[in-house]
C-alpha cells in the first residue's frame, strides 16, 4: 500500500543554474520516474490536460506501463502543463517531505526550460509572452484605436492564427486608451496606521496587464484605499513580473525581469510598505516562484514577505479593526470564480471573505466557484490549446451561470473574460464581467 504525505507540501529551490538541470537524458529519466508514480495514482486526472494525455499514452502501450511510452511523447504532456500548481498544492500525496519527492509542476518547468534553451519555442509564443513589448502601444490614442479595430476583424484574426498561433475565436484583451501609470497622481497621503497584521501603507505594483489593458481595476483599488485612509504610492518603475516567461521555460527572461523589479520593490519593503499586485499570477510570482529560483537573495525574500494579494490585505486590515464597513450599495447576485494562482498562495478564500463581509451590510447573493477556468494565460489563446482551454472550463461556465447572476467576477481578469466567452458559447447570456475590486468600490458607493 502506498502511503501519502500527510504534512503540508514543502518546496525545494529550483536548481536551474546547474548545467545538469538542462541534461535531457537526466530530465527524461526523472520524468519517467514521476510519470510512473502519477500513472499508479491518477488523482490529478481532472485538473488539466497533462494528466489525461499522460494516462492515454500509458494505456495505449502493450503492457500498460510508463516504460513503454516513447520519450519523444513526453513533450505532449509537458506542452499541456501551464504551471497552475494545483496538482502540487491540492492533490498530490507524494510531495516532499514524502521520500518520493514529487514536484510535477517544477519538473515540467525543467522540461520547458530545456525546450526553450534548445530553440524549440516558436517566435510567436515568445512574442506573446513579451507583454511589455506589445503593451507599449497602450495609451497612444490613434494607435490604440487602430490596433483594437483591426484586431477585431475576421481577416486580422485569421492572420494572427497563421502568424502568431492565436486562435481566431479566443478572447483577446484590448489595449487601453490611457495607461494606468499615466493617468493619475503617483501617491496619496494620509496618517500611517499600522495593525498587527498589516502595514499601514501600500506600494502598488500595477502589473503589465492592468497598466496596458484594464487600468480601471487598479483605479478601483486606489479608491478603496483612499476611502479607508490608507496612504499609498505607485511603484516608481516596473516591468512584467516574468510569469509569462516562466510558463515558456525562458528562465533567463525571468531573471531579467527579476533584476529589474526586485531591487525596486525591496526598497519599498524596507520602508515598511505592503506591496500589492492586482493579478494573482503576479503576486504568486513574487511570493513563491522567484524565491525558489533565487533562494539565496535577501531582497527577494524581503519582497516575498511584503507581498499581499489585494483581498489578503483588505481582510487582514479588517481583522486589525482598521477597515471601514460603511457599505452602501447592494451588489445583488454575484458569481465569483477563484483562479488557480489565487488558490495556491496558501492564504485562504480572502475575496470570498470580503464579499461575505459586504453581505453583512448590503445584499450580496454569492455563488463561489473554485475550479480551473482553463484560461491559464497564453495557453487559453493559442491555436492548439484554446479548444482544450474551453473544454477544461466547461464545468466552470455552467456553475457560474447558476441563479442568473447580475455580474460575474474573477480575481484573474483574463479568466473572467474567458468564462464570459464560455457562457455565451454555451447559450447562457453572460452578464457584465466586473473585477472583485470594482465590486468592492461599488459596494462602498464610490464613483
Amino acid at each position: 500500500m502506498r502511503e501519502g504525505n500527510l504534512e503540508a507540501p514543502t518546496r525545494h529551490p529550483v536548481d536551474w543554474k546547474n548545467p545538469a538541470f538542462y541534461d535531457l537524458a537526466q530530465a527524461q529519466a526523472e520524468m519517467e520516474r514521476v510519470f510512473d508514480i502519477c500513472h499508479g495514482c491518477r488523482r490529478c486526472v481532472s485538473l488539466c490536460q497533462s494528466f489525461p494525455t499522460l494516462f492515454d499514452l500509458v494505456d495505449a502501450t502493450a503492457d500498460g506501463e510508463v516504460h513503454e511510452v516513447k520519450k519523444e511523447a513526453y513533450w505532449s504532456v509537458v506542452d499541456q502543463c501551464y504551471l497552475c500548481d494545483l496538482c502540487y498544492m491540492t492533490k498530490c500525496p507524494y510531495t516532499p517531505p514524502h521520500p518520493w519527492n514529487l514536484d510535477f509542476p517544477h519538473l515540467m518547468l525543467r522540461a520547458k526550460a530545456i525546450k526553450f534553451r534548445e530553440g524549440k519555442v516558436s517566435a510567436a509564443n515568445r512574442f506573446l509572452a513579451s507583454t511589455d513589448v506589445h503593451g507599449q502601444f497602450a495609451g497612444i490614442p490613434i494607435v490604440v484605436d487602430a490596433v483594437n479595430a483591426v484586431n477585431g476583424t475576421k481577416t486580422m484574426r485569421q492572420l494572427m492564427d497563421k502568424e502568431l498561433d492565436v486562435h481566431p475565436d479566443a478572447w483577446m484583451p484590448s489595449l487601453a486608451p490611457q495607461r494606468f501609470r499615466w493617468g493619475r497622481a503617483m501617491n496619496y497621503h494620509a496618517p500611517v496606521v499600522a495593525g498587527a497584521r498589516t502595514p499601514g501603507k501600500v506600494a502598488l505594483f500595477a502589473t503589465c496587464y492592468l497598466n496596458y489593458n484594464e487600468p480601471g481595476i487598479p483605479e478601483d483599488l486606489l479608491k478603496v484605499l483612499e476611502h479607508n485612509e490608507i496612504p499609498y504610492v505607485i511603484v516608481d518603475k516596473e516591468r512584467c513580473c516574468g510569469m509569462p516567461k516562466l510558463e515558456l521555460g525562458d528562465l533567463e527572461g525571468v531573471e531579467a525581469a527579476w533584476r529589474a523589479n526586485v531591487p525596486v520593490l525591496a526598497r519599498y519593503a524596507r520602508e515598511g510598505y505592503a506591496i500589492i499586485a492586482g493579478v494573482p499570477s503576479c503576486t504568486l510570482m513574487f511570493k513563491q516562484e522567484l524565491p525558489l529560483l533565487f533562494p539565496e537573495d535577501a531582497d527577494t525574500k524581503l519582497v516575498a514577505e511584503a507581498m499581499f494579494d489585494p483581498f489578503e490585505y483588505l481582510v487582514a486590515r479588517h481583522k486589525d479593526g482598521l477597515l471601514k464597513v460603511d457599505f452602501k450599495q447592494a451588489l445583488g447576485r454575484i458569481s465569483y470564480h477563484i483562479p488557480c494562482h489565487g488558490r495556491v498562495q496558501k492564504i485562504g478564500r480572502k475575496t470570498e471573505e470580503m464579499f461575505k463581509l459586504i453581505g453583512q451590510t448590503v445584499e450580496v447573493q454569492l455563488n463561489t466557484v473554485e475550479r480551473c477556468s482553463g484560461h491559464a494565460g497564453i495557453y487559453g489563446v493559442k491555436t492548439a490549446t484554446h479548444p482544450v482551454a474551453m473544454k477544461i472550463g466547461k464545468p466552470v461556465f455552467k456553475l457560474m451561470a447558476k441563479d442568473e447572476p447580475d455580474a460575474i467576477a474573477s480575481d484573474c481578469p483574463m479568466a473572467g473574460h474567458h468564462i464570459a466567452q464560455g457562457m455565451q458559447e454555451a447559450g447562457t447570456p453572460a452578464p457584465a464581467v466586473q473585477h472583485p475590486l470594482t465590486l468592492v468600490r461599488r459596494a462602498y458607493g464610490l464613483e
